[in-house]
């Protein structure tokens, strides 16, 4: 669910040639890429008190894009990067990069496992984009999915549930970055898009650089963090610092894990069918519930492990009956969330 992955619906845009499909390696990829993930979301939630967000995307996105680089000239050189359809790649690209803003603002004031869970109801707005957009039927099966997954946002969201200092709105920005996520993958799905693995991470990766460049040049000195006591605006657009001597291999760290997220994500859905590798990303949830205890100290409450099932299940449900009808639910050229 991290990136965009979907069937090609029109001409392939273009690279490398597909390689022969393989369930096993496609599950140690994707495996893999929840590790990385949940550690660089864990990463992320640790440096979020002292460096702004659009630093750390830069630093990640400039040492990942360098070795993407690498590996694309492993895997066939530049001439892989061209592409029929830029403009598509520039709107998933824009999608994705909103749903990454908006998650990590969460991140910051929101333990970890809530915020990952909370996002999970990204395969729920897919099914719901899917009617109006891809004009697909769906049944009361996943119909009933979609209203569980939401019950369980609902839950952990209640004016009841203890949620420490974490503030009522900041639950709606995974939400939202589900819903960025979610319609990236449906526009993917109706327009068909595929490309090698280096490739789809170094346009994502380039998207990134241009996007905390902007942000640099407009809000870099700081100006417009004056009056946010933390949180997520604070968080956004404090200025940016020198790393401290002890957080530079965290920076490095990140920009090697951001690599390996997007070629190892990029990967498995090349090898294997959606159906099969998707279900595989709910190992990110506990992941994140144990690197929120373990780096954090967070214990999520019953009302949060309620919603958290909620919604994992209705989800898992929801890639159960894609698979049943030997469909695939995202797009062939994944992205990924983070």
């Amino acid at each position: 669910m991290w990136r965009g992955t979907g069937c090609a619906t029109v001409p392939a845009m273009v690279t490398a040639s597909a390689p022969v499909q393989s369930a096993p390696r496609a599950i140690a990829f994707i495996l893999a890429g929840m590790v990385c993930i949940s550690l660089n979301d864990m990463l992320i939630k640790l440096l979020s008190d002292g460096y702004p967000l659009h630093q750390m995307v830069f630093v990640r996105s400039a040492i990942g894009i360098a070795v993407s680089l690498v590996i694309l000239q492993m895997e066939g050189g530049l001439r892989l990067l061209r592409t029929e359809r830029p403009m598509l790649h520039a709107l998933r690209a824009g999608f994705i990069v909103v749903a990454n803003m908006l998650f990590f603002l969460a991140l910051s004031v929101m333990p970890l496992g809530a915020a990952t869970a909370l996002f999970f109801v990204a395969p729920l707005f897919i099914t719901l984009l899917a009617i109006p957009v891809l004009g697909e039927p769906v049944g009361r099966h996943r119909l009933a999915a979609v209203a569980v997954g939401l019950v369980g946002v609902a839950i952990m969201a209640a004016p009841g549930v203890d949620l420490g200092d974490v503030p009522r709105w900041a639950l709606a920005l995974p939400v939202l970055a589900a819903a960025c996520y979610a319609g990236m993958q449906v526009l993917t799905r109706k327009l068909g898009a595929r490309s090698a693995a280096s490739a789809m991470a170094i346009y994502i990766q380039g998207a990134f650089i241009l996007v905390s460049l902007g942000f640099w040049a407009v809000a870099g000195d700081g100006r417009y963090a004056a009056g946010f006591d933390g949180g997520p605006m604070e968080f956004l657009l404090r200025a940016w610092i020198g790393p401290r001597p002890g957080d530079i291999w965290i920076f490095v760290l990140l920009g090697f894990l951001s690599a390996g997220i997007g070629y190892s994500l990029s990967q498995a859905y090349r090898l294997g069918t959606a159906s099969v590798v998707a279900s595989y990303e709910y190992v990110a949830l506990p992941l994140a519930i144990f690197w929120g205890w373990l780096i954090f100290g967070e214990i999520p409450g019953a009302a949060i492990w309620l919603g958290t099932a909620l919604i994992a299940g209705a989800g898992l449900y929801v890639f159960a009956r894609e698979r049943a009808r030997d469909r695939v639910l995202a797009s062939a050229a994944p992205v990924r969330r983070g």
